[in-house]
Protein backbone atom coordinates (compact mmCIF):
# COMPACT_ATOMS: atom_id res chain seq x y z
CA UNK A 1 0.00 0.00 0.00
CA UNK A 2 1.22 3.44 -0.87
CA UNK A 3 1.62 6.03 1.81
CA UNK A 4 -0.11 8.54 -0.89
CA UNK A 5 -3.30 6.12 -1.24
CA UNK A 6 -5.80 5.16 1.11
CA UNK A 7 -8.13 1.46 2.04
CA UNK A 8 -11.38 1.39 3.12
CA UNK A 9 -13.67 -1.35 3.30
CA UNK A 10 -17.27 -0.34 2.37
CA UNK A 11 -20.41 -2.26 3.03
CA UNK A 12 -22.30 -2.80 -0.59
CA UNK A 13 -24.88 -5.12 0.02
CA UNK A 14 -27.26 -6.36 3.49
CA UNK A 15 -26.57 -9.56 4.15
CA UNK A 16 -28.86 -12.51 4.40
CA UNK A 17 -28.18 -14.34 6.86
CA UNK A 18 -24.57 -15.21 6.79
CA UNK A 19 -21.98 -12.40 5.48
CA UNK A 20 -20.83 -12.96 2.47
CA UNK A 21 -17.39 -11.14 0.48
CA UNK A 22 -19.99 -10.00 -2.00
CA UNK A 23 -21.49 -8.27 0.55
CA UNK A 24 -17.98 -5.67 0.59
CA UNK A 25 -15.75 -4.07 -1.21
CA UNK A 26 -12.18 -2.54 -0.79
CA UNK A 27 -11.88 0.88 -1.97
CA UNK A 28 -9.34 3.02 -2.75
CA UNK A 29 -8.86 6.94 -2.79
CA UNK A 30 -6.62 9.91 -1.86
CA UNK A 31 -4.55 9.95 1.62
CA UNK A 32 -6.67 12.84 3.23
CA UNK A 33 -5.78 16.18 4.09
CA UNK A 34 -6.35 17.24 8.13
CA UNK A 35 -9.05 19.69 8.42
CA UNK A 36 -9.15 22.44 11.35
CA UNK A 37 -9.64 20.66 14.48
CA UNK A 38 -8.63 17.27 13.07
CA UNK A 39 -5.83 14.70 13.03
CA UNK A 40 -4.72 12.33 10.27
CA UNK A 41 -4.33 8.75 11.75
CA UNK A 42 -2.52 5.87 9.96
CA UNK A 43 -4.39 2.79 11.66
CA UNK A 44 -1.99 0.03 12.61
CA UNK A 45 -4.25 -2.56 14.52
CA UNK A 46 -8.41 -2.82 13.74
CA UNK A 47 -11.05 -4.79 15.12
CA UNK A 48 -13.84 -6.66 14.10
CA UNK A 49 -16.63 -7.42 16.23
CA UNK A 50 -19.84 -9.50 16.36
CA UNK A 51 -21.84 -6.38 16.95
CA UNK A 52 -21.11 -5.32 13.26
CA UNK A 53 -23.06 -7.93 12.42
CA UNK A 54 -26.58 -6.09 13.52
CA UNK A 55 -25.03 -2.86 12.00
CA UNK A 56 -24.95 -4.18 9.09
CA UNK A 57 -28.50 -4.76 8.50
CA UNK A 58 -29.18 -0.81 8.42
CA UNK A 59 -31.73 0.40 10.69
CA UNK A 60 -31.63 3.39 12.98
CA UNK A 61 -27.89 3.13 13.79
CA UNK A 62 -26.87 0.90 11.48
CA UNK A 63 -24.10 1.09 8.74
CA UNK A 64 -24.63 2.63 5.69
CA UNK A 65 -24.10 1.42 2.21
CA UNK A 66 -21.00 2.11 0.03
CA UNK A 67 -19.31 4.28 3.15
CA UNK A 68 -16.74 3.04 4.46
CA UNK A 69 -17.53 0.88 7.53
CA UNK A 70 -16.69 1.63 11.26
CA UNK A 71 -14.80 0.15 13.74
CA UNK A 72 -12.42 0.10 16.68
CA UNK A 73 -8.57 0.97 15.83
CA UNK A 74 -5.69 1.98 17.17
CA UNK A 75 -3.38 4.30 14.91
CA UNK A 76 -0.94 7.24 15.04
CA UNK A 77 -0.83 10.33 14.46
CA UNK A 78 0.69 11.67 11.45
CA UNK A 79 -0.86 15.01 10.93
CA UNK A 80 -2.28 17.16 13.13
CA UNK A 81 -4.40 20.17 13.15
CA UNK A 82 -6.02 19.60 16.49
CA UNK A 83 -4.34 21.08 19.29
CA UNK A 84 -5.14 18.28 21.88
CA UNK A 85 -3.24 15.97 19.48
CA UNK A 86 0.96 15.86 18.18
CA UNK A 87 2.48 13.76 15.45
CA UNK A 88 3.53 10.47 16.85
CA UNK A 89 0.48 10.50 19.64
CA UNK A 90 -1.35 6.85 19.94
CA UNK A 91 -4.93 7.03 19.59
CA UNK A 92 -7.69 4.73 20.09
CA UNK A 93 -10.58 5.72 18.15
CA UNK A 94 -13.59 4.14 15.83
CA UNK A 95 -13.02 5.07 12.60
CA UNK A 96 -11.46 1.70 11.42
CA UNK A 97 -11.87 -0.47 8.94
CA UNK A 98 -9.49 1.82 6.62
CA UNK A 99 -6.02 2.55 6.67
CA UNK A 100 -6.53 6.20 7.46
CA UNK A 101 -8.96 8.57 9.43
CA UNK A 102 -9.53 11.91 10.33
CA UNK A 103 -10.07 12.10 13.52
CA UNK A 104 -11.24 14.88 16.71
CA UNK A 105 -9.44 14.48 20.05
CA UNK A 106 -12.94 13.54 22.57
CA UNK A 107 -15.39 13.33 19.43
CA UNK A 108 -16.82 9.46 18.81
CA UNK A 109 -14.58 7.85 21.74
CA UNK A 110 -11.04 9.63 20.24
CA UNK A 111 -9.04 9.29 23.04
CA UNK A 112 -5.25 9.84 23.41
CA UNK A 113 -3.33 6.25 24.78
CA UNK A 114 -1.82 5.82 27.55
CA UNK A 115 1.72 4.94 27.63
CA UNK A 116 1.96 1.36 29.26
CA UNK A 117 5.90 0.63 29.26
CA UNK A 118 5.54 -3.17 28.40
CA UNK A 119 2.35 -3.43 26.90
CA UNK A 120 1.79 -5.36 23.82
CA UNK A 121 -0.59 -2.78 21.12
CA UNK A 122 -3.14 -5.55 20.88
CA UNK A 123 -3.88 -5.30 24.75
CA UNK A 124 -5.43 -1.93 24.08
CA UNK A 125 -8.03 -3.67 21.55
CA UNK A 126 -8.61 -6.99 23.67
CA UNK A 127 -8.10 -6.99 27.47
CA UNK A 128 -7.28 -3.06 27.57
CA UNK A 129 -10.46 -2.36 24.78
CA UNK A 130 -14.19 -2.53 24.50
CA UNK A 131 -13.82 -6.50 25.17
CA UNK A 132 -12.09 -6.11 28.56
CA UNK A 133 -14.41 -3.17 29.42
CA UNK A 134 -16.95 -4.98 28.51
CA UNK A 135 -15.82 -8.21 31.09
CA UNK A 136 -14.84 -5.78 33.44
CA UNK A 137 -18.33 -3.89 33.89
CA UNK A 138 -20.16 -6.92 33.44
CA UNK A 139 -18.43 -8.66 36.35
CA UNK A 140 -17.72 -5.67 38.67
CA UNK A 141 -20.92 -3.39 38.02
CA UNK A 142 -23.80 -5.07 36.77
CA UNK A 143 -22.97 -8.13 38.19
CA UNK A 144 -20.84 -7.67 41.47
CA UNK A 145 -18.74 -10.53 41.46
CA UNK A 146 -18.09 -11.24 44.90
CA UNK A 147 -14.88 -13.20 46.08
CA UNK A 148 -15.88 -17.07 46.39
CA UNK A 149 -18.60 -17.04 43.88
CA UNK A 150 -19.09 -19.32 40.96
CA UNK A 151 -18.98 -17.71 37.43
CA UNK A 152 -19.64 -19.51 33.93
CA UNK A 153 -19.04 -17.62 30.76
CA UNK A 154 -20.54 -18.48 27.54
CA UNK A 155 -18.24 -18.10 24.28
CA UNK A 156 -15.62 -18.19 26.89
CA UNK A 157 -12.84 -18.45 24.06
CA UNK A 158 -14.09 -15.57 22.06
CA UNK A 159 -12.61 -11.75 23.18
CA UNK A 160 -15.06 -11.23 25.79
CA UNK A 161 -14.62 -13.94 26.89
CA UNK A 162 -11.02 -14.59 27.88
CA UNK A 163 -11.27 -11.22 29.25
CA UNK A 164 -13.78 -12.32 31.57
CA UNK A 165 -12.10 -15.49 32.66
CA UNK A 166 -9.10 -13.23 33.27
CA UNK A 167 -10.24 -10.80 35.30
CA UNK A 168 -13.11 -12.98 37.41
CA UNK A 169 -9.87 -14.73 38.54
CA UNK A 170 -8.25 -11.89 39.74
CA UNK A 171 -11.66 -10.91 41.53
CA UNK A 172 -11.20 -14.03 43.57
CA UNK A 173 -13.80 -16.41 41.55
CA UNK A 174 -13.87 -19.41 43.05
CA UNK A 175 -14.96 -21.90 40.08
CA UNK A 176 -14.75 -20.31 36.68
CA UNK A 177 -16.65 -22.81 33.59
CA UNK A 178 -16.61 -21.56 30.08
CA UNK A 179 -18.97 -23.07 27.06
CA UNK A 180 -16.76 -23.45 23.35
CA UNK A 181 -17.57 -24.43 20.26
CA UNK A 182 -14.72 -27.00 19.17
CA UNK A 183 -12.51 -29.61 21.62
CA UNK A 184 -9.52 -27.56 20.34
CA UNK A 185 -11.02 -24.76 22.31
CA UNK A 186 -11.90 -26.26 25.25
CA UNK A 187 -8.59 -27.47 25.86
CA UNK A 188 -7.15 -24.09 25.35
CA UNK A 189 -10.01 -22.69 27.84
CA UNK A 190 -8.77 -25.33 31.11
CA UNK A 191 -4.60 -25.93 29.68
CA UNK A 192 -4.03 -22.43 28.90
CA UNK A 193 -6.32 -19.92 30.36
CA UNK A 194 -7.08 -21.93 33.61
CA UNK A 195 -10.65 -22.14 33.63
CA UNK A 196 -11.75 -24.70 36.56
CA UNK A 197 -14.04 -26.48 34.09
CA UNK A 198 -15.55 -26.25 30.42
CA UNK A 199 -17.78 -27.78 27.23
CA UNK A 200 -18.14 -27.92 23.49
CA UNK A 201 -21.73 -26.95 23.74
CA UNK A 202 -22.23 -29.30 20.06
CA UNK A 203 -21.53 -32.60 22.41
CA UNK A 204 -24.92 -32.06 24.26
CA UNK A 205 -28.03 -29.73 25.31
CA UNK A 206 -26.34 -27.13 26.90
CA UNK A 207 -28.12 -27.31 30.27
CA UNK A 208 -26.97 -31.28 30.73
CA UNK A 209 -23.27 -30.10 29.99
CA UNK A 210 -23.50 -27.10 32.45
CA UNK A 211 -25.25 -29.38 35.04
CA UNK A 212 -21.97 -31.96 35.65
CA UNK A 213 -19.44 -28.73 35.05
CA UNK A 214 -21.48 -27.09 38.15
CA UNK A 215 -23.17 -29.49 39.72
CA UNK A 216 -23.69 -27.03 43.06
CA UNK A 217 -24.75 -24.44 41.00
CA UNK A 218 -23.27 -20.99 39.89
CA UNK A 219 -23.43 -17.34 41.21
CA UNK A 220 -22.80 -15.72 37.90
CA UNK A 221 -23.27 -15.96 34.12
CA UNK A 222 -21.63 -13.84 31.74
CA UNK A 223 -23.98 -13.80 28.28
CA UNK A 224 -22.22 -13.55 25.12
CA UNK A 225 -24.27 -16.14 23.47
CA UNK A 226 -28.16 -16.04 24.40
CA UNK A 227 -30.52 -19.04 23.20
CA UNK A 228 -30.56 -22.11 24.98
CA UNK A 229 -26.99 -20.96 26.70
CA UNK A 230 -29.35 -18.90 28.99
CA UNK A 231 -31.81 -21.09 28.95
CA UNK A 232 -29.18 -23.71 30.81
CA UNK A 233 -27.68 -20.70 32.78
CA UNK A 234 -30.81 -19.71 34.11
CA UNK A 235 -31.44 -23.57 35.09
CA UNK A 236 -28.09 -23.57 37.08
CA UNK A 237 -28.29 -20.35 38.69
CA UNK A 238 -28.72 -20.12 42.71
CA UNK A 239 -31.08 -18.32 44.45
CA UNK A 240 -30.10 -14.42 44.17
CA UNK A 241 -27.62 -15.36 41.01
CA UNK A 242 -27.04 -12.81 38.52
CA UNK A 243 -26.76 -12.19 34.78
CA UNK A 244 -24.93 -10.14 33.05
CA UNK A 245 -26.00 -10.44 29.44
CA UNK A 246 -23.52 -8.83 27.16
CA UNK A 247 -24.85 -10.29 23.33
CA UNK A 248 -26.27 -13.14 21.47
CA UNK A 249 -24.72 -14.27 18.79
CA UNK A 250 -26.45 -17.11 18.30
CA UNK A 251 -29.33 -14.64 16.82
CA UNK A 252 -26.95 -12.30 14.72
CA UNK A 253 -27.11 -14.58 11.47
CA UNK A 254 -31.06 -14.73 11.40
CA UNK A 255 -30.56 -18.08 13.05
CA UNK A 256 -33.50 -20.01 14.61
CA UNK A 257 -33.50 -19.43 18.48
CA UNK A 258 -36.08 -19.48 21.09
CA UNK A 259 -37.99 -15.69 21.73
CA UNK A 260 -37.14 -16.41 25.43
CA UNK A 261 -36.21 -19.07 27.45
CA UNK A 262 -38.67 -21.36 28.04
CA UNK A 263 -37.43 -21.58 32.07
CA UNK A 264 -38.00 -17.93 32.12
CA UNK A 265 -40.10 -17.85 35.60
CA UNK A 266 -37.14 -19.03 36.72
CA UNK A 267 -36.12 -15.43 37.33
CA UNK A 268 -38.87 -14.97 39.65
CA UNK A 269 -38.90 -18.10 41.23
CA UNK A 270 -35.17 -17.94 42.23
CA UNK A 271 -35.23 -13.81 42.57
CA UNK A 272 -32.71 -13.65 39.86
CA UNK A 273 -30.84 -10.56 38.68
CA UNK A 274 -30.81 -10.23 34.39
CA UNK A 275 -29.44 -6.95 33.15
CA UNK A 276 -27.82 -5.92 30.09
CA UNK A 277 -24.44 -4.64 29.56
CA UNK A 278 -23.15 -1.78 26.67
CA UNK A 279 -19.81 -0.85 27.01
CA UNK A 280 -20.61 2.46 26.09
CA UNK A 281 -22.40 3.16 29.01
CA UNK A 282 -19.49 2.24 30.77
CA UNK A 283 -16.45 4.34 29.45
CA UNK A 284 -15.97 6.30 32.57
CA UNK A 285 -14.18 3.20 33.76
CA UNK A 286 -11.48 3.16 31.44
CA UNK A 287 -8.86 4.73 33.76
CA UNK A 288 -10.02 1.67 36.56
CA UNK A 289 -9.87 -1.11 34.08
CA UNK A 290 -6.52 0.10 33.32
CA UNK A 291 -4.84 0.93 36.90
CA UNK A 292 -6.02 -3.10 37.81
CA UNK A 293 -5.07 -4.77 34.89
CA UNK A 294 -1.84 -3.46 33.65
CA UNK A 295 0.41 -4.62 36.64
CA UNK A 296 -0.67 -8.29 35.72
CA UNK A 297 0.16 -7.62 31.93
CA UNK A 298 3.21 -6.45 32.86
CA UNK A 299 3.79 -9.51 34.88
CA UNK A 300 2.84 -12.00 32.79
CA UNK A 301 0.45 -13.05 34.83
CA UNK A 302 -2.61 -12.56 32.01
CA UNK A 303 -2.49 -12.19 28.52
CA UNK A 304 -4.16 -10.66 25.60
CA UNK A 305 -5.51 -13.25 24.10
CA UNK A 306 -5.79 -12.06 20.19
CA UNK A 307 -5.83 -13.71 16.76
CA UNK A 308 -4.13 -11.36 14.37
CA UNK A 309 -4.81 -11.61 10.80
CA UNK A 310 -1.81 -9.70 8.86
CA UNK A 311 -2.82 -7.72 6.04
CA UNK A 312 -5.43 -4.69 5.45
CA UNK A 313 -6.77 -6.50 2.36
CA UNK A 314 -7.70 -9.47 5.05
CA UNK A 315 -10.12 -7.71 7.04
CA UNK A 316 -13.51 -8.74 5.38
CA UNK A 317 -11.89 -12.54 5.72
CA UNK A 318 -11.01 -11.93 9.62
CA UNK A 319 -14.56 -10.66 9.92
CA UNK A 320 -16.10 -13.69 8.38
CA UNK A 321 -13.85 -15.68 10.62
CA UNK A 322 -14.60 -14.40 13.76
CA UNK A 323 -18.60 -15.31 12.82
CA UNK A 324 -17.44 -18.67 12.62
CA UNK A 325 -15.19 -19.02 15.70
CA UNK A 326 -12.69 -19.37 13.70
CA UNK A 327 -10.36 -17.33 16.50
CA UNK A 328 -9.10 -17.62 20.16
CA UNK A 329 -9.61 -13.99 21.96
CA UNK A 330 -10.35 -11.46 20.26
CA UNK A 331 -9.68 -11.23 16.55
CA UNK A 332 -7.99 -8.66 15.06
CA UNK A 333 -6.20 -7.45 11.80
CA UNK A 334 -2.68 -5.66 11.79
CA UNK A 335 -3.10 -3.18 8.88
CA UNK A 336 0.10 -2.86 7.57
CA UNK A 337 0.70 -7.26 7.41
Amino acid sequence: MTTNTAHAVHQIARPEGFPGACDFAYVTSPVPEPRPGTALVENLLLSVDPYHRGLMDGGEGGFELNTPLEGRSVGRVIASRDPGLREGDLVFHRAGWRTHALVTLGEAGTRRLRDHAGVPLEAYLSILGGTGLTAYAALTRTAALREGEDLFVSAAAGGVGTATGHIARLLGARRIIGSAGSAAKVRHLTDVLGFDAAFDYHDAPVGEQLAKAAPEGIDVYVDNVGGEHLEGAIGALREFGRIAWVGAVSTYNGDRSPAAPRNLFEVVHKSLRMEGVLVRHHTNLQDELEDFLVPHLRSGRIGTDTTVVQGFEHTVDAFRGMLRGENVGKMLVRVGG
